[in-house]
């Protein structure tokens, strides 16, 4: 990790020099002129954050995700709320649930030393989230850029358009349908949960009272989450029981085992249309990490800010 910080500076500096100017359309080049010390100068920044806290990883990929989610890619889950409008961050979904925002404050920062006013923190979120599942054993791919922030945002948005944990199958298919997304698609953002933790509070219901789940495993999950609402809801558990902070696919041959912590997770492996798609992707994880890199460029052009609208702000947390 070390050497890649130390050895990026002329590679930029070699991509400044073949790269030239791109459109306002998103494009993996567009930040070459502009910004050529963009990628190092968030990966080392990325990589101390998960050095200090491996979870944190999956925070930030968890934050891209929601931020898309919502009136597209534009950064709007960073804001803060204003006179005029209540933000994101306080929404059912991302209440005591959404973090690493410091995390991104402090890549703002370093990318504005290097190259002031001219990155946006959407596309910060994107690259961050990339960085992400690199660093913990995933695959890489080549991020589209270009995207500019929102001046505003909405909590009931948010309340609306991030699935909710409880989600049918049915449910997310539609949710996914609707912003260009497809059952693939689903299946393999899904295993996004391959990492990170969730509150008791999400899969409180899953573990006592669906039957689609293995009985030993919901006596270990419900040993840390009482049954009764209100106690224990902040109480943590692995999304992946197996390997919790490493990027593979062990997330499906838990779905395959019936150890899906959120009844969201073990629907995709229940008889229904996902399926194969689980069953694929348990037993070729290359299968699954290539549909992922697909599926996180999909999620990537979900209606962003390009052009004039927009701006690109100077403090992630609120616009100029």
């Amino acid at each position: 990790m070390a050497s890649f910080c130390s050895n990026m500076i002329g590679f930029s500096l070699l991509l400044l020099v073949l790269m030239g100017n791109t459109n306002a359309t998103l494009s993996k080049d567009y930040y070459y002129n502009s910004c050529p010390k963009l990628y190092e100068t968030v990966k080392c920044t990325v990589e101390s954050a998960i050095a200090k806290e491996t979870r944190m990883g999956a925070s930030l990929l968890r934050l891209f995700f929601h931020d898309c989610f919502v009136n597209g890619c534009d950064g709007s889950i960073l804001l803060d709320d204003t006179s005029s409008f209540t933000g994101e961050k306080t929404a059912i979904p991302n209440k005591n649930s959404a973090r690493g925002f410091e995390v991104i404050d402090q890549i703002k920062s370093a990318v504005e030393e290097v190259c002031p006013g001219v990155v946006s923190c959407a596309d910060i979120l994107a690259v961050t989230a990339r960085d992400s599942v690199e660093i913990l054993g995933g695959p890489s791919w080549d991020v589209k850029l270009g995207r500019r922030d929102a001046r505003t945002t909405s909590k009931s948005a948010a309340n609306k358009d991030i699935p909710a944990p409880t989600s049918s199958l049915n449910q997310l298919i539609s949710r996914y349908n609707a912003l260009g997304l497809s059952t693939k698609d689903l299946v393999a953002l899904s295993g996004g949960h391959t990492i990170g933790q969730a509150r008791c509070t999400n899969f409180r219901d899953h573990i006592y009272n669906d039957t689609d789940i293995d009985t030993s495993f919901a006596r270990t999950r419900q040993s840390g989450c009482p049954k009764t609402s209100g106690s224990g809801d902040n109480n943590l558990a692995p999304l992946d029981l197996a390997t919790p902070t490493s990027f593979d696919n062990h997330y499906f041959k838990n779905l395959v085992d019936s150890k899906g912590l959120l009844h969201s997770d073990q629907v995709l492996f229940n008889g229904g249309s996902a399926d194969s798609i689980v069953h694929e992707y348990s037993v070729n994880p290359s299968s699954f990490f290539s549909d992922f890199v697909t599926a996180m460029i999909k999620m990537g052009d979900i209606s962003p800010l390009t052009g004039s609208n927009g701006e690109i702000r100077k403090n992630c947390k609120r616009a100029n």
